[in-house]
């Protein structure tokens, strides 16, 4: 196909010849440029003539879409709080039974340390003090699980105070009580009270400084309080004997042993072996001899061996 093109009478005519290959690139070319150029212009022209209040309108939604992502995400992170505050509501209910317990087991140990009513009152703060601090915290919990959380804080704090000062009476009241004269130092029975008696031998008044324990011969006879072996040796009249300072003002005397398994110096505990009972010295029959001395002076050994550690 041909296409002849006449310009002016006196100039020859062009011919395009379509089936050339080159040619109808050219012309494919032309009209593409020229299509684009028309949807230009349209695309210049719409936004020219389109109304500010449309593209404000295509702002507004714009803006929606974006408010409503962030309210997701606001939900996400309010969900994510509210298990955080529940995962502390759970412990602090349970640092609440602790404190229970603890409120218990300081009851038990005031009533088991026999100590004064009144001197340990686990539901009141002890006196404290301190200079106040003005800084303040960045972070705040909700108003009600923060001040049950310092709440507990603060009673866990007393009763920690209060258990360690218990501690240390209870820990000075056994250390006490170790070093007192407490029980009988050989199992058996009294068989001669403390104080004015008829002599076994030769029946006159005499005065007895402690009180005898009949039991078998060779029982193991026992420290009666914590202390220092003073003596162990043969006595005149009482035989082998053991004594022990306590420490405190007591001193104990066990006479008429068969063998003394202690020497002198030596620091024996509550209940340590100290000797074997048997019959020396002035003695009718296997027993022990008990003595205490209180400050000095020989008393009645009677409310120390009928007392329980």
């Amino acid at each position: 196909m041909q296409i002849i093109l006449v310009s002016h009478a006196r100039k020859l005519p062009k011919t395009l010849d379509l089936a050339d290959r080159r040619l109808r690139w050219k012309l494919f070319s032309a009209l593409a440029v020229a299509v684009l150029g028309c949807v230009s212009i349209g695309v210049v022209l719409a936004l020219t003539v389109a109304s500010p209040r449309d593209r404000a309108l295509a702002e507004i939604r714009e803006l929606q879409q974006q408010i409503k992502q962030q309210h997701a995400q606001l939900g996400g992170v309010r969900e994510d709080a509210q298990r955080g505050l529940d995962a502390l509501a759970v412990k602090l209910g349970q640092l609440q039974a602790q404190s229970t317990r603890l409120n218990a087991l300081g009851e038990r140990l005031v009533q088991v340390g026999k100590l004064d009513d009144g001197e340990f009152n686990f539901d009141q703060s002890p006196a404290i003090g301190g200079v106040e601090d003005v800084g303040g915290s960045a972070y705040a919990l909700p108003p009600a699980l923060d001040s049950s959380i310092n709440q507990l804080a603060s009673q866990l704090d007393i009763q920690q105070a209060q258990l360690s000062a218990l501690q240390s009476l209870l820990l000075d009241a056994r250390i006490e009580s170790n070093l007192k004269p407490t029980g009988m130092p050989v199992p058996g029975y009294i068989s001669s009270y403390f104080g004015a008696r008829p002599d076994p031998f030769d029946g006159h008044s005499a005065r007895h400084t402690g009180i005898d324990i009949s039991t078998p011969f060779g029982t193991p006879v026992h420290a009666v309080a914590e202390g220092m072996v003073t003596f162990a040796g043969v006595r005149s009249g009482y035989g082998n004997v053991v004594e022990i300072d306590h420490g405190n003002g007591y001193m104990t005397r066990y006479a008429h042993n068969s063998a003394l398994d202690v020497h002198p110096g030596q620091h024996v505990q509550v209940g340590d072996v100290i000797a074997q009972a048997g019959s020396t010295g002035r003695s009718t029959g296997s027993h022990v001899h008990f003595e205490v001395w209180y400050g000095g002076r020989v008393v009645n050994p009677l409310a120390f061996v009928r007392n329980h550690r």
